[in-house]
């Protein structure tokens, strides 16, 4: 079971002085082909373009931050995940202020990503599969092994360990399961057929 400790994510900042990232994970090689990172955005201005990256933002700490994308303005509210290109012309107006947001970006044809916003439940725990992650965006949560029917009765319950806030459960083949009260963002990272 790997939990990603947010505070253990070392800032770097952006080329134009607009925000902070922090990589979360990526992969498979140095040049990635995806990319999860949470950034703290702190003035509008332009995304840098990544030709051939399909992106996923999500707003995860402030109100509202308010995109335009080859011309096209969209609003994006708060656990509302948005898929756009990376190829595409795209900045940002910040109208309520400083904000965070968590990205998912996957090489076209190679990687195929997508984002759910869940809300956490004690008595239903949520399975962390392989080739995903999850992100636990408010309120309190754990997480645990999963549960099996043939561990032994006489053998110690599995170990639950706390979740801070933004801290990612990596998802395994054994699905670790999380529970607790809040919202969780579910990232899943599919191979393309080729």
């Amino acid at each position: 079971m790997e939990i990603i400790r947010y505070s253990s994510l070392k800032p770097a900042p952006w080329a134009n002085g607009g925000g902070v990232t922090r990589q979360i994970a990526a992969g498979p090689s140095a040049d990635w082909d995806w990319r999860l990172s949470i950034a703290e955005v702190a003035k509008a201005g332009p995304f840098s373009q990544l030709p051939g990256i399909d992106r996923i933002i999500t707003v995860i700490e402030g109100e509202l931050i308010a995109l335009t994308v080859d011309g096209a303005e969209q609003a994006l509210e708060k656990y509302r995940p948005f898929r756009f290109s990376g190829d595409s012309t795209t900045s940002a107006a910040l109208p309520t202020g400083a904000l965070m947001d968590l990205n998912l970006m996957t090489r076209r044809g190679a990687f195929k990503g997508y984002a759910a916003i869940i809300e956490l439940s004690k008595k239903r725990p949520h399975p962390v599969f392989s080739d995903q992650f999850a992100v636990l965006l408010q309120g309190s949560a754990s997480v645990s092994p999963a549960h099996t029917d043939d561990v032994e009765p006489s053998s110690p319950a599995p170990v639950a360990e706390a979740l801070g806030k933004f801290d990612t459960v990596v998802g395994s083949d054994d699905a670790p399961e999380i529970s607790g009260r809040g919202f969780l963002a579910v990232l899943s990272i599919d191979p393309v057929a080729s």
